[in-house]
């Protein structure tokens, strides 16, 4: 009886051109690496380097990564005041200015390749669709995102995010709440929750003179209420606006600053105009200052009238300079602050509870020092930019091993395959100051 042979099937190669247009997509791990990496090499991709909360969260994150543990990289898909300020730090920072997705995708893949990325870490929501479509076509072991955001995005863009969250191997989210944002947008698989933190030392020198009560005539004894964040309408200042009567009710001798630039900046000053002469005349727009620092140790009263928030780092760099907290009981800011604790808490959009609280501190020194105090505490103990940085390079070595980019040798010590063949390991490139100057 004959007998038939077949030649066997050759191997498919990885679809990497599938990945790159968005086709079914069966992971595939890049496992060689160069001898010559002793340490493994870490990419940290920003979606856009213009200011906000997320870019200070990767500043800090970036300045503060051992370097004698990783060979990083930072990335960012567009330039901005964030890179200037990295690289005025001495932070190297490479640029993929491409608005084309499909073009920016295909320049990252070939990017991951070059330098042989072991893990991209993507932080926002476009460096999460390029990012990670990119690592997938070049074969990057591990694939990791920071959901640094509440915002509620369009179903085109969730149903985007979600078909990818299978190829990430860890979400990492800031809050409890947005893990559970996370989760309702059908984005499974496993996440960390890493609260942000902030540089205590860079809060415990004397803040530089701030120039903003001299510029707008502010008497050092009359009460400065502030708001720093972008002017857009998740963050409810046109709540604050319209609660300042009632703040000026309770405490006449109250000036609001409203600090940052964005796209409600004219219908805000419209409707601040519209008020009487007595409110309009003690509310002033500063548009963007480069002296946060200065500006928020100047301030008596911090406020966050968001309407959705991930965590609110302005009112962290508050609470480390002792200054009492206002604000929105919304997304992440109750697991930072308790209510009649280490701030006040009030119901998102409700100018008669706003203006209460405010009112409340603007009247009260000691109310001010005593909540200053707390919140200073709760910062020291829970939400240091150390811990932060500690507990993401926790994970990284996690997952790291879990790829086998890395073995544990030792306590728990990492080793990579150049140290494991007896090279001796380099010396980790000088680190920038960690003074990190305001965006």
């Amino acid at each position: 009886m004959a007998t038939t042979t077949r030649a066997p099937t050759p191997a498919r190669a990885p679809d990497h051109e599938g990945a790159i247009a968005g086709a079914p997509y069966l992971r595939h791990r890049r496992t060689h690496r160069a001898s010559g990496h002793l340490r493994p090499r870490l990419l940290q991709l920003l979606a856009t380097g213009g200011s906000g909360g997320a870019q200070e969260s990767y500043t800090g994150l970036l300045l503060r990564l051992d370097r004698t543990r990783y060979d990083v990289r930072a990335l960012s898909l567009s330039k901005g005041t964030a890179v200037q300020r990295l690289r005025r730090l001495g932070v190297g920072v490479d640029v993929i200015d491409e608005t084309d997705d499909e073009a920016a995708v295909r320049e990252l893949a070939a990017y991951l390749r070059r330098y042989e990325i072991d893990l991209v870490h993507a932080h926002m929501f476009r460096a999460e669709l390029i990012g990670i479509r990119a690592a997938l076509a070049a074969g990057t072991p591990v694939i990791l995102a920071t959901v640094h955001s509440s915002r509620v995005r369009s179903p085109e863009d969730v149903a985007a995010l979600a078909s990818l969250s299978p190829q990430v191997d860890r979400l990492i989210v800031p809050s409890r709440a947005i893990a559970e944002k996370v989760r309702r947008e059908g984005r499974g698989g496993p996440y960390t929750v890493i609260p942000n933190g902030v540089e205590l030392s860079r809060f415990a020198i004397p803040a530089p003179p701030c120039t903003l009560r001299d510029e707008y005539s502010i008497p050092c004894e009359e009460a400065l209420v502030g708001v720093v964040a972008r002017l857009e309408p998740e963050k409810g200042h046109r709540f604050l606006i319209e609660a300042f009567p009632g703040v000026l009710d309770r405490a006449p001798r109250t000036w609001l600053a409203i600090v940052g630039e964005g796209s409600q900046a004219a219908e805000l000053r419209a409707q601040a105009a519209a008020l009487s002469s007595r409110t309009r005349d003690r509310i002033i727009f500063t548009g963007r200052r480069d002296d946060i620092s200065a500006l928020t140790a100047d301030l008596d009263i911090a406020v966050l009238p968001s309407l959705r928030e991930a965590q609110g780092i302005s009112i962290l760099e508050a609470m480390a300079r002792r200054k009492p907290v206002v604000a929105s009981a919304v997304g992440g800011i109750p697991e930072v602050l308790t209510d009649g604790l280490d701030g006040l808490l009030v119901p998102p959009g409700d100018t008669q509870a706003l203006a209460e609280a405010l009112g409340r501190l603007a009247r009260s020194p000691s109310l001010r020092e005593r909540i200053g105090e707390a919140g200073y505490q709760t910062v020291v103990e829970r939400f240091s930019i150390e811990a932060m940085v500690r507990r993401v390079q926790d994970v990284y070595d996690e997952e790291l091993v879990r790829a086998g980019v890395v073995a544990v040798s030792g306590d728990r010590g990492l080793t990579t395959a150049g140290e494991m063949n007896g090279d001796a390991p380099a010396q980790p490139r000088a680190r920038a100051a960690l003074e990190v100057p305001p965006l």
